[in-house]
């Protein structure tokens, strides 16, 4: 989840169903190059002649190259003004604002790129109808027309907010116009939709039904004088519909969606929510740092790092549980979720585990655990998201190194007792004989993977020193990622770099459209005084700062465990934190105690089954 992250089946790679950090359920597998295939659906194929196939070839190939475009600019506009800043300070005008129009085009030409391939975050129950059954295609219908209807209405309430940007004439530096480029938004949107109608079904029948409930949907809205009765009878439908496969962003933007339209308010202000996020200085670090983390899971790194942390602690007892567990958590850090961590290290340390006697739920248990455990560290995604929300929806003061810093032990200690575990378990299990220690081959192996063990003492000693900014160092690190895997180790080609990229940005895109649109329904609750409303009712049942403090482990507990922990974040951390602060606890210690528990909640079974054991039941069991 990402989160953000997840990745499918891609690049050669196993395929793994995980959250960006915790969550219920992530992309499980690219759908056919043309289609609007998702999660477990199979795919509805688009006629591939004459006009219709150029027209298809053309409008995918601006798509990879816009995304790819987006992406280098990003990264090299942030790294200009930092390499700039010494030389006299030269800079590029308007730098902050061409990033984030930059990061709105990931976002949603992102997110047009995850519905093709099919890596939105979903949680799909589909399954549990057989393959070709009635139901199994009811279920598909439902879900693909809902999507359809809701991103149909997002589409319309984007343009409206591209009209109103327009009329306020606001001019990037160069003469290019804002609302030029956020046309993106309505577009992307819109081509979104018509992708969710395809795929309702193989034939014209589902497809037009699709097309039908798009049009019930603008329908409903010229009757205002009855959205109050059909406030939960559309919630239903939305929440039903993300059941049966539907992504889960659906149901943050349709949730926004009815509740605005109950209140009378323009369906327009959930996109001026997505907007206000996508605005936020910070979050370009997000899509950045996925980038990194994406190159270095396609690269030989985890094979590197694996045979590093083997070296230093395979030869003592139960070192090979410790070994796993540092392994993640590094990696963790740039990945900023277990999805693409199982996926990266998860084929190469699940057999070492078994061969050295580990019994099988253990095994499966470690991998999926060792995935979250680098979440505290810098530098995590999820802590920068903690920041950008807790900062800009309640007016603290929560900047990100001061979180890195309070989750250092906590995270540490995290690891700690995973590892502690392990030991105890690979005393009475293991079978194999540990490897006696070798200062030779730590030396060896330490050489081999130095510049992965380098980048994050590079990213924090650039941040922590006031160098760069968060996006700066953000940029520093995806560049420095792509230029030790492509031109020093040579494990990815040039050649082979745009499939990366094009691979990292649709999963970037399905993470920033999800908190896009789960800001829009936390505007809601902001503009309902939902908070306001929490805070009275815990200050009459809770009097105790202690008591406040344990039940808020236990419910984000809960929570981590269903929750996927982005969309968590953004819609949790706006009533969580006035209440914290309350109850006068610092706003730094809310969000490292926010953080860790859905790090904890994650581990749950429910999330366990959905990470790392999609296929086999008896694994999903095992896992739990």
């Amino acid at each position: 989840m990402t989160g953000a992250g997840a990745a499918g089946r891609e690049g050669g790679r196993a395929p793994v169903n995980g959250g960006a950090g915790g969550g219920a359920g992530v992309p499980t597998g690219a759908g056919d190059a043309a289609t609007g295939n998702l999660g477990d659906h199979p795919p509805a194929r688009l006629p591939r002649i004459g006009f219709a196939a150029a027209t298809l070839g053309a409008a995918r190939a601006f798509e990879e190259v816009a995304l790819v475009a987006a992406l280098a600019l990003a990264t090299v506009v942030p790294l200009v003004d930092a390499l700039g800043r010494p030389l006299g300070g030269f800079h590029i005008p308007g730098s902050a604002l061409y990033v984030q129009q930059l990061t709105l085009w990931l976002a949603f030409v992102g997110g047009l790129a995850a519905t093709r391939r099919g890596t939105h975050l979903t949680l799909s129950t589909s399954q549990l109808f057989a393959e070709g059954s009635v139901a199994r295609r009811a279920a598909r219908l439902l879900a693909f027309a809902v999507a359809a209807a809701v991103v149909a209405v997002l589409a319309y309430a984007s343009a409206m907010l591209v009209a109103s940007n327009r009329q306020q004439g606001n001019v990037l530096p160069g003469g290019l116009p804002e609302w030029v480029s956020e046309c993106v938004m309505p577009v992307a949107l819109g081509l979104m939709a018509l992708r969710f109608a395809w795929s309702a079904g193989e034939g014209w029948r589902g497809r037009t039904v699709a097309v039908a409930a798009i049009g019930l949907a603008f329908g409903i809205g010229l009757v205002p004088a009855h959205a109050g009765a059909l406030v939960w009878p559309l919630a239903l439908v939305v929440v039903a519909a993300v059941l049966l496969g539907a992504p889960v962003f659906v149901a943050m933007g349709g949730l926004a969606l009815v509740l605005f339209f109950s209140d009378g308010t323009p369906v327009a202000a959930v996109s001026a929510e997505v907007y206000r996020l996508i605005a936020s200085p910070t979050l370009p670090a997000i899509p950045l740092l996925t980038a990194a983390g994406y190159v270095l899971a396609e690269s030989g790194a985890s094979s590197r790092l694996v045979r590093f942390f083997r070296a230093l602690f395979g030869g003592m007892p139960g070192g090979m549980a410790v070994m796993v567990a540092a392994v993640c958590a590094l990696f963790t850090t740039f990945t900023g979720g277990s999805g693409v961590t199982i996926i990266a290290l998860g084929g190469l340390v699940y057999p070492m585990l078994r061969e050295d006697g580990y019994p099988e739920p253990f095994s499966l248990g470690l991998v999926t655990a060792a995935g979250s455990l680098g979440l505290l560290f810098p530098p995590s995604l999820p802590v920068v998201l903690y920041s950008v929300v807790a900062s800009s929806s309640q007016k603290l003061s929560v900047p990100a190194e001061s979180l890195y810093l309070a989750g250092l032990v906590p995270g540490l200690l995290l690891v700690v007792l995973v590892a502690l575990y392990g030991i105890h378990v690979g005393r009475k299990s293991a079978t194999r004989e540990a490897a006696p220690f070798s200062w030779r081959e730590v030396a060896r192996s330490c050489w081999a993977a130095k510049w992965e063990l380098l980048l994050p003492v590079f990213v924090i000693v650039l941040f922590a020193s006031g160098v760069a900014s968060m996006v700066e160092t953000a940029a520093a690190a995806c560049a420095y990622a792509v230029i030790v895997e492509c031109l020093v180790s040579g494990d990815i080609p040039l050649r082979r770099l745009p499939g990366v990229l094009l691979r990292a940005s649709a999963l970037m895109g399905a993470v920033l459209l999800l908190l896009s649109v789960a800001m829009g329904l936390t505007g809601y609750l902001v503009e309902a005084q939902i908070p306001d409303l929490v805070l009275s009712w815990v200050k009459v049942h809770i009097h105790s700062q202690t008591v406040f403090l344990l039940a808020l482990n236990g419910l984000l507990l809960v929570l981590g465990s269903v929750l996927e922990i982005y969309s968590a974040i953004i819609i949790l951390a706006p009533l969580i934190a006035p209440i914290g602060v309350a109850f006068g606890v610092d706003p730094i210690h809310l969000g490292v105690i926010f953080l860790a528990n859905l790090e904890l909640g994650f581990l749950r079974c429910r999330v366990c089954t959905a990470t790392c054991c999609p296929s086999s039941p008896s694994s999903a069991s095992a896992c739990c």
